[in-house]
């Protein structure tokens, strides 16, 4: 009886480790990369620009949510990009998410989004005109140093409420268009707030307890949300991510029970059948001022935003 016990904690102990290792991803290697400068003044700049000029940006404000677009659609091709417009319609409105692409037309795809409209009449600083600016930014380095496989760089409208996590969102209208192709996609990232860091304990929280156990209490790193079955590509960015800087990067794998795992743009693509990773400082378990008056620009990091540019574009070089 007693073997037939230990061999039972030694069964449990070994599934446990395993769920682990594919949960946490603990023991990647970084993968050492030269990421070009990315300079936190243009990010600023850009977060400036859509939080407060551009304020607000929601279904609510037509007008304003145009100029976004527009503002995105002026920058992309300023990068050298080739840029076009998704058009669709709803209720006899019509809305556009910005395309940026680079490289050669053909081959596995790399989409890389954000979306650009925000809550209500909030200012949407970190939520998200960050994810917007870390974009517009990639942008000018895939210009600079243009890569050896198709890229698509996709600014969405609409994920907010009242079409959040319908098939209005901008990015369903994107990832069904690619389905529909038959695109061959092998990542899809979004960008969904990058801008909110502490180094202060306990300023960062999860949605179960202990899980302060494994990952830090402290709101200083860079978020890769992922699910089960994305495991390998999880590793993959995580080694590029955590290659290019001094930002750390932790990830997670798990099931959309867990709140918040699947509140971006990403779920889109999970619906169509491709892969998908959410890149995250983990917004509402972090930012205070989530979907808040107070989510304005003077509160964003742009030192480590910079960091997360450049921790990307290392992902893309990765994907060559």
């Amino acid at each position: 009886m007693k073997r037939v016990f230990l061999e039972l904690v030694l069964a449990a102990f070994v599934v446990f480790l395993a769920l682990y290792a594919v949960t946490v991803q603990p023991l990647v290697r970084p993968l050492p990369a030269k990421s070009p400068p990315v300079s936190p003044e243009r990010l600023a700049a850009h977060v400036r620009m859509l939080s407060e000029t551009l304020h607000p940006r929601s279904i609510e404000n037509l007008t304003n949510l145009e100029a976004a677009a527009d503002y995105v659609h002026k920058e992309f091709t300023a990068s050298g990009a080739a840029v076009a417009d998704q058009w669709f319609e709803i209720q006899g409105e019509k809305y556009r998410n910005v395309i940026a692409r680079f490289g050669p037309a053909e081959g596995s795809l790399l989409v890389i989004g954000a979306h650009y409209d925000s809550f209500e009449t909030t200012p949407g600083a970190d939520d998200n005109a960050s994810g917007v600016a870390g974009l517009i930014e990639l942008a000018r380095l895939l210009g600079q140093n243009p890569p050896r496989r198709p890229v698509e760089l996709v600014a969405y409208t609409l994920e907010e409420p009242p079409h959040f996590r319908t098939e209005q969102m901008g990015s369903a209208h994107h990832a069904r268009s690619l389905s529909a192709t038959g695109r061959e996609v092998s990542l899809m990232l979004a960008l969904e707030m990058i801008g909110w860091y502490s180094d202060l304990p306990d300023s960062q929280s999860y949605p179960f307890p202990g899980m302060d156990l494994i990952y830090p209490d402290r709101g200083n790193f860079i978020a890769i949300i992922g699910r089960l079955n994305d495991w390998s590509q999880t590793r993959k960015v995580k080694a590029a991510m955590a290659g290019a800087s001094d930002l750390p990067a932790h990830s997670i794998n798990t099931l959309p029970v867990i709140p918040g795992v699947d509140f971006s743009d990403h779920q889109a693509y999970w619906n169509e059948g491709f892969p998908a990773l959410m890149i995250t400082d983990t917004a509402f378990y972090r930012n205070p001022h989530y979907h808040e008056a107070e989510d304005t620009a003077d509160k964003l990091d742009y030192q480590r935003m910079a960091k997360v540019v450049q921790a990307v574009f290392a992902v893309v070089q990765s994907y060559e």
